[in-house]
């Protein structure tokens, strides 16, 4: 667990973006096409979580983009060279494109001031989208990373950054995944390894922390 100085040094809101991944009504929300997901996602806080998170850094002045995945309604350009792919075809929830499926789910409201990023294929929220371009033409140098899954979409967020050179901030409870004792042990025994773990309060109160004054 980082010190509260130590995560405060990394979440200086002029170089910190706050990522949430596909934190969307079709995947988190009442009606998702995966509801043990979508169930972990609430009753763990995860999602209520995550919305204190995007509006702290509103408040903060700390940048938030929002990931999305999405699939245009003829599956043109979705891959299906893996099992989860040819799966997703056939749940009775489809995100596809323009519809309530791909917004962002409450309780997180979304700001003028964000970016919402959407991907037609692939796991990852930043591999082959224009997140690590928007990330690097804003100045970051600190990820954090929050939303779902902590089987597939988290992961590749947290090494995609981390291979691209960002310091990476994994809220411990805002990531959800299924099953419920799943997301800890990739935590303990994965995401630690390669990135700083902390808690939402953590990391509330790194953003409130006055920022020491670097000396040249």
């Amino acid at each position: 667990m980082p010190s509260y100085a130590e995560l405060s040094d990394l979440l200086d809101p002029a170089t910190t973006v706050v990522l949430t991944v596909e934190c969307q009504q079709g995947v988190v929300g009442p009606d998702s096409a995966l509801p043990e997901l979508a169930e972990q996602a609430r009753s763990s806080g995860a999602l209520a979580n995550v919305a204190r998170l995007v509006a702290a850094a509103h408040e903060s002045g700390v940048q938030v983009i929002h990931a999305i995945a999405e699939r245009r309604p003829d599956g043109r350009g979705a891959g299906r060279n893996a099992r989860l792919f040819r799966a997703a075809e056939r749940l009775p929830v489809q995100q596809l494109s323009g519809t309530a499926a791909v917004r962002v789910a409450a309780p997180i409201e979304v700001a003028e001031e964000d970016f919402v990023v959407r991907r037609l294929h692939g796991l990852s929220p930043i591999q082959g989208t224009d997140v690590d371009a928007l990330l690097r033409n804003l100045g970051c140098r600190t990820l954090i990373v929050t939303g779902v899954s902590a089987n597939v979409a988290i992961p590749n967020a947290v090494f995609d950054a981390v291979n691209r050179g960002y310091v990476v901030v994994v809220p411990r409870d805002a990531i959800a995944g299924a099953p419920s004792d799943y997301t800890p042990a990739m935590i303990r025994h994965t995401l630690a390894l390669v990135a700083t773990v902390a808690t939402t309060d953590e990391v509330l109160d790194g953003f409130k922390r006055p920022r020491r004054v670097r000396r040249g």
